[in-house]
């Protein structure tokens, strides 16, 4: 198994994993639950209540990563699991580096060195050295929760042969584009040893000895949230609400952008783009040529008064994102169609005309805006190729919905 993008049919090995986890871990941890019901509304829903579990194969290690709610009134009946899964055994990074996406680089440490992660980590707040300068010019509150800090960090580690788990962990980059965050709810990292290595095949031995012991420990864990008396509590069933609208399968992006141009939803909008205005479905006539006039999602006004474009389309994907040999991959036609539906937005903005029309119309100061594609989901973004392939998109960005929402649930906590 080499590269890393993801199978588009599960192989025996990863049937033969998830199996194994459902009978030691998550039917033991169900059964449980059912004999005492008062845990359900507290535990962590995503263990069994799963939107998607994705698994990442390293080296020394397979993390396996919950995505799904928090909290349920009520327990699932034979529900199917989603998965996707990576392939990292020829990645040459550290394997946290290629499951989180960001690269650590510390001027406090020496090169090579690297940050023994522990067998619990909770809380965890580590930003890159880009991550903490974009961080400390937002403005953001430290002190605002409890958690682990780290400033100036070498990169994570996973030692081999340690049953390693993160829970409620936040770890942030930055680039032109702004603030990345990445947030891992839960995620164990399950030791493996490479066995029967050739050239073109390996076997793997993984120990699932560690889960047989816990479904009784995380029946009774309550996954950290803001408190109750925090006004941003009370905003965590409107980020539920939309999690489910994106889950479905069944909306249109009418439906999803409807959703976040509602006042009561907007937070989602202001917060996941550190906006101070949000305009949506805004007429744009054209002033020097006769075309059919554009309108955006959404502008979302930055703080220095300037505007960028949002555009959302569907949180599911046909193809894989990336397609083509290696050393020469590239987007696919799917995502590619969806680039090019943006570029008429940097024509129209290009004309000064059109921009004087903006701003006497809707009082928007629009010039080279940024245009901002959210599509799909992370699991769907999970090589590292992709990143590498937008260097060459200008005044381009891709977000997923993950991002979006993390980037939100994020600013609770801090």
């Amino acid at each position: 198994m080499k590269g890393q993008q993801p199978y588009t049919n599960i192989n025996s090995f990863y049937i033969e994993i998830l199996n194994k986890i459902a009978e030691l871990y998550w039917v033991p941890l169900d059964r449980f639950l059912r004999e005492n019901p008062h845990l359900i509304k507290t535990f962590p829903a995503f263990l069994l209540e799963q939107e998607q579990v994705v698994f990442y194969l390293g080296k020394t290690h397979l993390a396996v990563e919950y995505y799904g709610n928090e909290t349920t009134e009520n327990l699932p009946e034979d529900k199917v699991v989603a998965l996707t899964y990576y392939d990292f055994t020829a990645s040459e990074n550290y394997f946290f580096e290629d499951v989180v996406g960001f690269k650590y680089e510390s001027t406090a440490a020496m090169p090579g060195l690297f940050l023994p992660m522990p067998p619990l980590a909770e809380d965890l707040v580590f930003p890159t050295n880009r991550g903490l300068d974009k961080l400390i010019e937002l403005k953001w509150n430290f002190d605002a929760q409890n958690a682990i800090l780290g400033f100036n960090s070498p990169p994570f580690e996973i030692p081999e042969g340690q049953f390693t788990r993160i829970v409620n962990g936040r770890f942030y980059d930055a680039d032109e584009s702004g603030l990345k965050t990445r947030h891992i709810k839960w995620m164990d990292f399950l030791p493996l040893q490479i066995v029967n290595e050739t050239e073109t095949d390996h076997a793997f031995k993984i120990s699932l000895t560690q889960l047989v012991e816990l479904p009784i420990n995380d029946a009774h864990y309550q996954y950290p949230l803001p408190p109750k008396s925090d006004y941003k509590y009370s905003k965590l069933p409107q980020i539920n609400r939309f999690l489910e609208l994106i889950g479905s399968g069944k909306h249109s992006e009418t439906d999803l952008t409807g959703f976040l141009e509602k006042p009561e939803n907007k937070f989602i909008l202001t917060m996941g783009f550190l906006a101070t205005e949000i305009h949506s479905q805004l007429l744009c006539e054209w002033q020097s040529d006769e075309k059919d006039s554009i309108k955006p999602d959404f502008f979302v006004v930055k703080p220095n008064g300037y505007a960028d474009i949002v555009e959302f389309k569907l949180p599911s994907l046909k193809t894989n994102t990336v397609v083509g040999k290696i050393n020469r991959e590239t987007f696919s036609a799917e995502i590619h169609s969806y680039i090019a539906q943006t570029r008429v937005y940097q024509t129209y903005f290009e004309d000064p005309k059109n921009r004087e029309w903006i701003k006497e119309k809707y009082g928007l100061t629009v010039r080279y805006p940024r245009r901002i594609l959210v599509v799909g989901r992370r699991w769907h973004f999970s090589s590292m190729e992709w990143r590498e392939i937008m260097d060459d998109h200008r005044d381009l960005e891709i977000m997923t919905y993950d991002d979006l929402t993390d980037g939100v649930v994020s600013q609770f906590y801090m």
